[in-house]
């Protein structure tokens, strides 16, 4: 667009110089008087510029034997123009001027003359060229100045929908419970339904976990009877009986326990569900004090301010069985630390007890196994520890404890996958 401004303000400037040289010439014409040698050029009624060395203003008069030419071209002869009208092209003349032609043809006294006259172009195409490096400058400012504010329109267009990713990823940290309802209308619909959303995933779980629990009080009374009626005498009579039975209600006791464990995990973090290091783990650490007795000295360590995003429950699931088998096994001290890592948290457990060899680490891990073999253990630790840990997508392994025991390491996810 400006360079085709720029092109029709030449186009008209030149028309305009057309019309100047061709009066020039004229004028030269008009200075031609008859002489007693026929034909001859008046000097005083030509313009003085004409006359100074390289003023930038030219003539060339040619008669069939005769040829004028100003004297401001000096030495100079350019390569005149051989078409009549105004110069299609710009010709070079003295001191590196660009001169702008008219060639026009007349007949005076009965001879044919041809003059030629020119101007220097140049200071003309020097203005253009400081108007179009002016006007690109002003241009690209102008875009320049178009972006910033085109990228302040967006961005304070967008902000509501940054502000709604942003609490999103608060929701899922655990750090809020629900979007904030104060959002353009454009994007009411879609708060409201993510809060109501949230509300009913909420209650949905609180209502299976208390369907839960009261399914786990409810089967613990029949396999309580169950368990008294094989001491009954009768059955005295028939040890092999007893033993086949007492067996399997142990079996179903432990199976039921960890359904009901691995039924009630909250697989996926709830918005708002945080695990506040700070309040939780020292009550949990008293308590296993109260346990195992005073003798054991309980640690822990974590960032200031550390709260996981994860659900409370599960973590205290978590925590309690891996630190209450570590009670069971250490002679004096057992330490907890939890650590902010790039990928999301790792958890360790250390104990001073005897630790498994690291060709039973693995063995360990697996199904059924558990790292109390004595008769108090429940039998379930590592299977609620695996369950817990496989639903949030983690990693775990036992290891050797700088304490000289077992460590227990967990890697945890930011964000489930």
């Amino acid at each position: 667009m400006l360079q085709s401004s720029l092109w029709l303000l030449e186009s008209e400037l030149r028309s305009t110089l057309k019309v100047h040289l061709a009066e020039e010439a004229e004028g030269l014409l008009s200075a031609m008087v008859q002489g007693t040698q026929g034909l001859q050029l008046d000097a005083t009624r030509i313009n003085p510029r004409y006359r100074r060395a390289f003023s930038g203003y030219y003539f060339h008069i040619q008669l069939p034997n005769q040829v004028w030419r100003s004297r401001s071209l000096w030495d100079n002869t350019p390569d005149w123009p051989e078409a009549l009208g105004l110069g299609a092209e710009l010709i070079k003349g003295p001191q590196n001027q660009h001169l702008l032609t008219y060639r026009g043809s007349y007949r005076r006294a009965g001879q044919n003359i041809v003059i030629t006259v020119a101007q220097d172009y140049t200071p003309i195409l020097q203005s253009f060229q400081r108007i179009r490096l002016i006007s690109f400058l002003l241009v690209g400012a102008a875009l320049l100045i178009l972006l910033v504010v085109q990228r302040y329109v967006m961005a304070s267009a967008l902000r509501p929908l940054e502000l709604a990713r942003r609490q999103i990823l608060q929701l899922q940290r655990g750090q809020r419970q629900k979007l904030d309802p104060s959002v353009p209308d454009e994007l009411q619909p879609l708060v409201e339904q993510i809060n109501h959303l949230l509300d009913h995933t909420d209650i949905t779980l609180k209502r299976s976990r208390n369907a839960l629990g009261n399914l786990g009080h409810a089967l613990k009374t029949p396999l309580a009877v169950l368990n008294t009626l094989i001491q009954h005498e009768e059955l005295r009579q028939h040890p092999t009986l007893k033993a086949s039975l007492s067996e399997q209600l142990k079996q179903i006791q432990q199976r039921v326990s960890l359904e009901l464990n691995r039924a009630r995990l909250a697989t996926d973090v709830l918005p708002g569900s945080h695990f506040d290091c700070q309040s939780e783990i020292p009550a949990l650490l008293k308590t296993l004090n109260m346990i195992h007795g005073t003798q054991l000295t309980l640690s822990w360590q974590a960032p200031q301010g550390c709260q996981l995003p994860r659900d409370r429950e599960d973590m205290l699931e978590l925590l309690g069985n891996l630190l209450d088998n570590a009670c069971k096994w250490a002679k004096t001290q057992v330490h907890l630390e939890i650590q902010s890592t790039t990928l999301g948290y790792r958890l360790t457990v250390d104990d001073d007890g005897p630790g498994i060899a690291p060709e039973q680490r693995q063995q360990a891990m697996q199904r059924g196994a558990r790292l109390d073999e004595r008769p108090s253990g429940h039998g379930l630790g590592l299977d609620i520890v695996g369950d817990i840990i496989s639903a949030w997508n983690g990693q775990w392994a036992l290891e050797q404890s700088p304490l000289g025991g077992l460590r227990v390491r967990i890697e945890l996810p930011t964000a489930y996958a």
